[in-house]
């Protein structure tokens, strides 16, 4: 057994969770926060038996778009001189851990 973790863009979520809840994986949804751009992720978890992790990926990576955003930069010019520009960034996607499920139990 596996746990699955997803971090997708919160504009793909919707998608992501539709399509694994029809291809009938238990999914857990966690608004998640991501440390680069500060902006809005969620966090998948998905437990699966390990036959069937290729499948959950197959899932997310079809529904999570690669895209490019504009986001503010800074440059320092000398001793306090700094001046703001914008850099094309890559966001969305989604980034997968698969980790190893010693225990599972449902109560």
């Amino acid at each position: 057994m596996k746990l699955i973790l997803a971090i997708v863009s919160n504009d793909d979520s919707s998608k992501v969770s539709k399509e694994l809840t029809k291809a009938r994986f238990s999914v857990t949804k966690l608004a998640t926060t991501g440390g680069f751009l500060m902006a809005g992720n969620t966090t998948f978890l998905v437990g699966t038996d390990d036959e069937k992790v290729d499948e959950v990926i197959n899932i997310i990576g079809a529904h999570s778009k690669k895209r490019t955003q504009m986001v503010p930069s800074s440059a320092s010019y000398g001793v306090g001189m700094y001046t703001s520009f914008p850099v094309e960034v890559q966001v969305g996607g989604a980034t997968i851990f698969v980790l190893p499920v010693e225990r599972f139990e449902k109560l």
